[in-house]
């Protein structure tokens, strides 16, 4: 890890010790509820990958490191719903306070308002996070392998498991990818931006897919930005997709959404 990467993850491995100190492991464990509701993520993925239907998983998000502030009046649950009615199908909620200016509260506010399965974004470091995605109404988390290891994939995997949360491994490049296949699970999302240098390479999830049978599950992340893209993505057999900066700075973001969906009204 370098230079952003590692400097979010410091100060989130900061901002872990001051939530603990006001809520403990145990004491969060007491507030998970067998009433939280579970949609399924993982399944939506697997039937579009199977069916070569394009899936966009649609980002919710005020700023980010490389593009600064987005949205300067940022209504996450207006985002989600105007998504949902464009025809997206899940959403990405970023909860990293201090360059995202996300908030965990997000999770289950659009919880409330939309029907979507929702992914819990964030640099997951520690299994109070999982254990707070859950509680807070996730239905799934990232887990970014350039900043774990290998035992603490596998542990976080497991614990996720037992909470029924899916998981996304993410990775960049093919070493990442190795290890991601040794994990055995089978959802991956495949960065195209690097996050140690912020670049985008839209070519990275096509090459890296070549290594992958058809057990597994792709997602393309980063950098999709037009129809032409989508088509070039589905050419190799990819039909997942991550897609925020696009859609958040769209001033039209349902004909977007149907543009990028290759829908013929559009």
């Amino acid at each position: 890890m370098s230079n952003i990467l590692q400097k979010i993850c410091e100060d989130k491995s900061k901002e872990l010790e001051e939530t603990k100190k006001r809520c403990s492991f145990k004491t969060l464990e007491k507030l998970i509820s067998s009433k939280l509701e579970k949609r399924e993520f993982k399944d939506q993925l697997i039937s579009a990958q199977k069916n070569n239907k394009n899936l966009i998983i649609g980002e919710v998000k005020k700023q980010s490191p490389s593009a600064g502030e987005i949205i300067s009046d940022y209504k996450p649950e207006d985002i989600a719903i105007l998504y949902e009615r464009s025809g997206v199908g899940a959403l990405s909620i970023l909860t990293e306070s201090k360059y995202f200016l996300g908030n965990i509260d997000h999770l289950s506010l659009v919880k409330k308002k939309t029907n979507l399965p929702i992914l819990r974004k964030d640099f997951i470091i520690d299994k109070y996070q999982i254990l707070e995605s859950k509680i807070y109404q996730a239905d799934c988390i990232l887990l970014i392998l350039s900043i774990l290891s290998d035992d603490q994939a596998i542990e976080f995997i497991n614990y996720a498991n037992e909470l029924k949360l899916d998981c996304i491994i993410e990775v960049h490049d093919e070493d990442e990818l190795k290890r991601a296949i040794k994990l055995d699970y089978p959802v991956i999302g495949i960065n195209n931006r690097n996050l140690k240098s912020l670049e985008i390479n839209l070519n990275n999830s096509i090459n890296l897919n070549q290594n992958l049978t058809n057990d597994y599950i792709l997602i393309a992340e980063s950098g999709i930005k037009t129809s032409d893209d989508i088509k070039k993505f589905n050419s190799t057999g990819i039909y997942n997709f991550l897609i925020g900066e696009s859609l958040l700075k769209s001033k039209d973001k349902e004909k977007k959404i149907g543009e990028l969906l290759l829908n013929e009204s559009y």
